[in-house]
């Protein structure tokens, strides 16, 4: 992952610190549960986007569904390094991890997609 993004998650961390009124302990638990809020807003995009809400119609897009998500992954990240310093090691050993579990399912990239085998037809009974 870019460095840059750790660098920003810091800074954000450190701001979040400063401002916060809260012990580390609770501040810790609100920004677990700041995820949960995060994705909460996805759902809610997702719904104006799709217009399932007939009251109120169509009232976001999918970049809005984006931007949404964008917010759990930063919000994560927040969480993330607000549990550990070394946040991006744990991030890194966890993708590495979560990447060589799923390498037996995977196809490459660019490689052919699979199909359904089809059965040859059974030749018919011979009496």
């Amino acid at each position: 992952m870019d460095s840059r993004i750790w660098e920003s998650v810091d800074h954000l961390v450190a701001w979040l610190d400063e401002q916060s009124t809260q012990s580390p302990r609770e501040e810790r638990l609100l920004r677990l549960l700041k995820l949960s809020e995060e994705v909460g807003e996805v759902g809610a995009a997702v719904i104006g986007a799709t217009g399932q809400n007939p009251r109120k119609g169509v009232t976001h897009t999918w970049e809005d569904v984006q931007h949404e998500l964008c917010d759990v992954v930063f919000t994560a990240l927040v969480a993330l390094r607000t549990l550990t310093p070394d946040a991006a090691r744990v991030f890194a050993d966890r993708l590495a991890y979560v990447e060589q579990r799923s390498a037996a399912s995977r196809r490459p990239i660019d490689g052919p997609r699979e199909t359904a085998v089809e059965k040859p037809e059974e030749a018919p009974n011979q009496a």
